[in-house]
């Protein structure tokens, strides 16, 4: 899983890395949020897991975002840099996680919390990718790791309706669905969006 995580990663910085200045605020499929909203949250969300992984169990405000002054873009590659690492130390996948944007009182098992943020870091790199109007190609292993955590963590349940939800109800796939596009449709999401 851990590959596969830090191949996910090389795609979300490779989305972020092509945002031009004047794109910022460009809508995404990430609804209320454009792109820079969106990139924020990946930056802030990078750190608070890497924190959780490093073992911080108190201090919340390791999830807030705080711009470090190289810009959207580099802060967003050094959030990367971070994840990744902390994700790489021994013994990652056997710790507990303390995750209080998912629930402040119950801690998760670091294969779990592994795969939580694979799960939402594919999804916001195609998010990025579709607010610029570019393609991405994801490898056929790891979208299907990805479809697997998506099964299993994210059921098509009225929890999808409250407000802030990541995710939707599941929609319809297209007929000639690829499995990217049935990723997204079982995650709420339109292919074809804005569409």
């Amino acid at each position: 899983m851990l590959e596969l995580h830090r191949l996910a990663m090389r795609h979300s910085v490779a989305a972020v890395s092509l945002v031009e200045a004047d794109q910022w605020t460009l809508p995404t499929p990430c609804a209320e949020w454009d792109l820079r909203r969106l990139v924020e949250h990946m930056t802030a969300e990078n750190h608070g897991f890497a924190a959780a992984a490093d073992g911080e169990r108190t201090d919340r405000s390791a999830w807030d975002h705080r711009p470090a002054g190289g810009g959207p873009v580099a802060d967003y590659r050094a959030s990367a840099e971070r994840v990744v690492t902390a994700f790489g130390a021994a013994g990652v996948l056997e710790r507990e996680f303390w995750l209080p944007r998912i629930d402040p009182a119950v801690p998760f098992a670091g294969r779990r919390a592994v795969s939580f943020h694979l799960l939402d870091y594919l999804v916001h790199t195609w998010d990025v990718a579709r607010a610029l109007g570019r393609p991405v190609a994801f490898e056929a292993e790891l979208l299907a790791e990805v479809a697997d955590i998506a099964d299993r963590e994210v059921p098509d349940t009225p929890r999808r309706l409250r407000p802030g939800a990541g995710f939707r109800p599941r929609l319809p796939p297209p007929a000639d669905a690829t499995p990217l596009d049935r990723l997204l449709t079982d995650l709420g999401r339109s292919p074809s969006w804005p569409a």
